[in-house]
């Protein structure tokens, strides 16, 4: 495509701290690139402890042992994510249990969530999406009065907030993304964060293939071993280095993709007033970081022909998330709980447009093609119910 749905962001300082990696000799995990990652991402997060991971989906799995998920444990989520978000808990042997999704934000409705817990219920997982951030009051007070964890799938929630506290500072454990797509990148990667200090200990270890190998290092035990199950979820040092110089310009790049995310929002009143789209809606409380950029349309043959439309004219936009309560695994290892009306009809009209901090001037033929697109699929206020604008 010549305007791609994404293209990796380069600050000009990864080559340059991969080769300090390279030449002081230390290519294997936490070493001193990982080290900053660690204190830049405790800083910026009020964690208590992150730890870099080598992506979201093992940092879920960690989350998942840290809460001691086991069979027949039931965990509540959205079912508009990504299969990690599941599959983490699935290969602990619970039960994920899908609820819908609020119709402004397509985050989990946290008004769902009480009917949905019984007492086999272990956890709440919450997925922070486009970051935009959920209503983390009411979930975490539902959290406290039933006594369940909260684990936050903050991997698209870096640098955004919700009532001024970041994204992924209000369950015992949340988690973050660095995979090529997201705004912060390392290729592939990821972190833990851990805001309950109960956890910490344990989570090095876990993270160190179940041995306190963490401890040792640090002089306070006098030799490793084998303490627990974990496994090897480390990334290596090249990794780190090239995230330490995404970090360091981590409010810069947020930044650009917030310019080019409310040229956007500006660009499509228009199509929203004449009931063509529906653009993103961002509660006042939260300060999201321009994660993506996405419009719902009138029907999924109209997102078809909207996708068909721009691909015409060289221009990349995608779909997202197929609910996974209708996937074959989220069938055969979830269930749901209520009805699930809004994941299902939002997922079908939503698509999501370029946007990378370097998009510059082609934002303006994606705006064009965006107009020319959705003037030509026909559409009436009838199509749009007033329920999901």
């Amino acid at each position: 495509m010549n305007i791609p749905f994404n293209k990796p962001h380069m600050t000009g300082k990864e080559l340059w701290y991969i080769a300090q990696a390279h030449q002081e000799g230390q290519l294997a995990g936490d070493g001193p690139f990982t080290k900053k990652c660690h204190v830049w991402l405790e800083m910026r997060t009020s964690a208590n402890k992150a730890l870099l991971t080598h992506s979201c989906t093992a940092a879920l799995e960690m989350a998942a042992m840290l809460a001691d998920i086991g069979p027949g444990d039931e965990v509540i989520m959205p079912s508009f994510t990504f299969v990690s978000t599941a599959n983490a808990f699935v290969l602990r042997g619970a039960i994920p249990v899908f609820i819908d999704i609020r119709p402004d934000t397509l985050n989990i409705d946290e008004a769902r969530i009480e009917a949905a817990i019984t007492p086999r219920t272990k956890a709440i997982v919450v997925v922070h999406y486009a970051g935009v951030g959920c209503e983390m009051g009411t979930i975490m007070e539902i959290a406290d009065r039933h006594k369940l964890f909260v684990i936050e799938d903050a991997a698209q929630g870096l640098m955004a907030r919700y009532k001024g506290r970041a994204l992924g500072s209000f369950g015992q454990m949340s988690t973050l993304s660095f995979h090529e797509t997201k705004n912060i990148i390392s290729g592939e990667g990821g972190a833990l964060l851990i805001n309950d200090l109960e956890f910490v200990q344990r989570a090095e270890i876990i993270r160190e293939k179940g041995t306190n190998r963490s401890q040792f290092f640090r002089g306070q035990v006098d030799k490793y071993t084998w303490v627990e199950v974990g496994s090897s979820y480390l990334p290596g040092e090249i990794i780190a280095a090239f995230l330490w110089a995404q970090l360091e310009d981590a409010t810069p790049i947020t930044t650009q993709r917030l310019l080019l995310w409310e040229r956007y929002h500006e660009a499509f009143a228009e199509l929203e007033a004449q009931d063509k789209v529906r653009r993103p809606i961002v509660p006042q409380d939260c300060e999201h970081n321009a994660h993506m950029y996405y419009l719902l349309l009138p029907s999924l043959d109209a997102r078809t022909k909207f996708i068909a439309a721009l691909r015409e004219k060289d221009i990349q936009a995608v779909f997202h998330y197929v609910p996974l309560h209708r996937a074959p695994a989220g069938q055969k290892y979830g269930r749901t709980a209520g009805t699930m009306l809004y994941t299902d009809a939002l997922s079908d009209r939503l698509v999501r447009l370029p946007l990378w901090p370097d998009l510059g001037k082609q934002q303006y033929a994606v705006v064009e093609a965006v107009f020319e697109a959705a003037r030509s699929i026909e559409s009436t206020r009838a199509e749009i119910s007033s329920k999901v604008k």
